[in-house]
């Protein structure tokens, strides 16, 4: 009977220990596909990441090779800015000796200021050459581009006759008031970088600045000469300009005739190295020729001749056309040659000049009333009609046709707020500001 008990409670002990070592089995294999699952999973993701490392590592070599590409072409870009450099500066240096050669002093450079019109920059250098080639080492010329249109760079190195300048300026332009046109301030910044060029750089005594729409007269470059003899004798002549706002065909007629001017004229002018000491550190950034105002030339005036020695063509540029029709297609181009050298120009000089124009202004018979141009028509010799303010003097200009704008206070071409112009023939109209006889000495009769 013991023996069969202890034979059933072995048999039921093994039988528990099969069943706690399937048990064991079973969890240990259950374990087992679980970190087997595992373990695919990881290989899985590793081979996935390790992909995912390769292409990355591919974008990466992509991205190098373009990095190269990018700096090699940097430096082939450089090399040829480097090379351009070096080309302008050898052409300046050349086109320097060669128009210069033995002259050590010559009356001025001429710079036409040009941007990217190769077709007005043709026609405007053909007319200075027609003139400037017989003194050509008192006038070296150069023409200053601005930016890199290539017909103009080109048309400028055809010709060996002059000095090719290049401005190349990258910087944004940030307008300070709305509605201007961004035109006007690269405009400024080309003007201060080619008169600093040509009177530190190359050091001339004097500039005459024209654009790229311009032609020029048959005494041109006498009659800047002469201006020159001008700027050096009187310190209170601040530029000597080729132009004259009122310089239509109807409003001019002698050619000899020069007047002094509070209004600075523009559009062909010389100007000095000590005049250019005192402009360029406060160069404007838009607008240039506003540097020119009351504050800047401190009571400083400007010789014009009555008939131009510029014209100026060009309809379509960054001033859009304006006044071009009315004010600048029928201005007079002179075509006369005058001999400047033999004319005595001290009637010019400050302390001779309120004399000479008051005896003019003295001379001319008073108009009052209505009906000025009637009554100018049918007077001969020289009349002078008085203005009260600013919209007085317009509505006589308007009347005659001449120019009725006004700037700093200042009507265009006018000298102690006088205004003078032919009418039709011979005779001058002189249009008076309510102080103007006051300022020249004259009583009011």
């Amino acid at each position: 009977m013991r023996g069969n008990k202890f034979c059933c409670d072995f048999r039921y002990l093994l039988i528990l220990a099969a069943v706690a070592f399937i048990y064991i089995q079973m969890r240990l294999f259950a374990t087992q596909s679980e970190y087997a699952d595992r373990l695919a999973a990881a290989i899985e993701a590793e081979n996935h990441c390790t992909s995912q490392t390769r292409l990355l590592i591919d974008q990466i070599s992509q991205q190098q090779g373009r990095i190269v590409a990018l700096e090699e072409q940097m430096k082939r870009q450089d090399q040829e800015c480097r090379q351009l450099r070096a080309l302008v500066q050898d052409l300046e240096s050349k086109g320097i000796k060669k128009l210069i050669g033995n002259v050590q002093m010559p009356v001025a450079a001429v710079v036409v200021m040009a941007c990217n019109r190769a077709d007005y920059l043709e026609k405007t250098i053909k007319s200075i050459l027609k003139y400037q080639i017989s003194v050509a080492s008192k006038y070296p010329l150069f023409i200053s581009q601005d930016g890199s249109h290539p017909d103009v760079r080109k048309l400028a190195l055809s010709y060996d006759q002059l000095t090719y300048m290049q401005h190349l300026d990258f910087e944004p332009v940030h307008t300070e008031r709305p509605g201007e046109l961004i035109a006007y301030y690269k405009i400024a910044r080309h003007y201060k970088w080619a008169l600093d060029q040509l009177f530190y750089k190359h050091n001339f005594s004097r500039v005459i600045i024209l654009e790229d729409d311009m032609e020029i007269a048959p005494d041109f470059f006498d009659f800047f000469e002469a201006g020159a003899t001008l700027l050096d004798r009187d310190k209170s002549i601040m530029a000597i300009s080729s132009w004259n706002d009122n310089g239509q065909m109807q409003f001019v007629q002698d050619p000899y005739a020069l007047y002094r001017s509070d209004f600075f004229p523009g559009l062909g002018w010389m100007l000095s190295k000590s005049t250019w000491d005192e402009l360029s550190p406060k160069w404007p950034k838009a607008y240039p020729f506003e540097l020119i105002l009351k504050e800047n030339h401190r009571g400083r005036q400007f010789i014009r001749p009555e008939v131009c020695r510029t014209y100026n063509f060009g309809e379509h540029g960054s001033s859009l056309g304006q006044f071009f029709k009315q004010y600048l297609e029928p201005i007079k181009l002179n075509d006369v040659q005058v001999d400047w050298k033999s004319m005595d120009l001290s009637y010019l000089l400050e302390d001779n000049y309120v004399k000479h124009f008051g005896d003019l202004v003295k001379k001319a018979k008073p108009i009052h009333g209505a009906d000025a141009v009637l009554k100018a028509f049918n007077i001969d010799g020289d009349v002078r009609i008085q203005y009260r303010d600013q919209l007085g003097f317009e509505d006589i200009a308007r009347q005659f046709g001449i120019f009725e704008e006004w700037k700093d206070g200042v009507p265009r071409a006018a000298y102690k707020g006088i205004v003078v112009f032919r009418y039709q023939t011979s005779r001058r109209v002189f249009l008076v500001g309510p102080d103007s006889l006051q300022q020249l000495g004259i009583e009011d009769t």
